[in-house]
């Protein structure tokens, strides 16, 4: 949406198309997801409610209501708020990048809150095709920005070549994204398996080279 010319002033009698009343608190949002994480760790998803929601966050449940349309899509935003602090800073090469940003996400599926949000939505998706949707939308499109900054870089650098072809491109994210973030919540998550310095090495390694190149390096 563009802004309005300076020279002229919006009316003041109508609000905007679809905003009414107060905007929205960017405190009261974080207490809330706070609040939901907490609340989720120790209740779990069959227990957790709305009325736990606000009651641990101070704000009534027409606030809740506001913002989210029930319990599922209020988890996975909680959800999504804590993988937004993945960060990927230029380590200089695309192999420390990768090592950096594995060590990064399992630390972060090591906190209760993370791991107990994460296996709770998706459990609750399988049996709920919006869900899942929300999901993507929040979680994992988001997240495969972190795919997109590292292979810039590394084209940049000489390490990947260019790709013309913006499908092939995508692809290419896609996969990428869904080989290192299922691989590691797989291990950290249903293996219960350390995501430590070691392992790391050896996966950067094998997604590096591939299996032919692992095994001769």
């Amino acid at each position: 949406m563009r802004n309005p010319s300076p020279c002229t002033s919006p009316p003041r009698t109508s609000p905007p198309p679809g905003r009414t009343g107060r905007p929205r608190s960017a405190a009261a949002d974080a207490a809330i997801l706070a609040a939901t994480r907490d609340a989720l760790v120790e209740l779990g998803w069959s227990k957790l409610t709305m009325g736990d929601v606000s009651a641990r966050a101070g704000v009534a449940k027409t606030t809740l209501y506001r913002r989210w349309a029930g319990k599922s899509e209020l988890v996975v935003d909680a959800v999504a708020e804590l993988f937004d602090a993945l960060e990927l800073p230029d380590r200089g090469s695309l192999e420390a990048d990768i090592e950096y940003v594995v060590l990064q996400f399992a630390q972060l599926l090591r906190r209760p809150e993370a791991r107990t949000a994460l296996m709770a939505v998706v459990a609750e998706s399988t049996r709920d095709e919006a869900l899942r949707g929300r999901i993507r939308s929040a979680i994992v499109d988001r997240q495969k920005r972190l795919v997109v900054l590292g292979r810039e870089r590394a084209q940049a650098r000489g390490e990947l070549p260019y790709e013309e072809d913006e499908a092939l491109s995508g692809l290419a994210t896609d996969l990428i994204f869904d080989v290192i973030a299922g691989t590691v919540v797989h291990r950290a998550l249903v293996s219960c398996e350390p995501v430590d310095e070691l392992w790391v090495s050896a996966f950067t390694s094998l997604l590096m080279h591939g299996l032919r190149g692992a095994a001769s390096a």
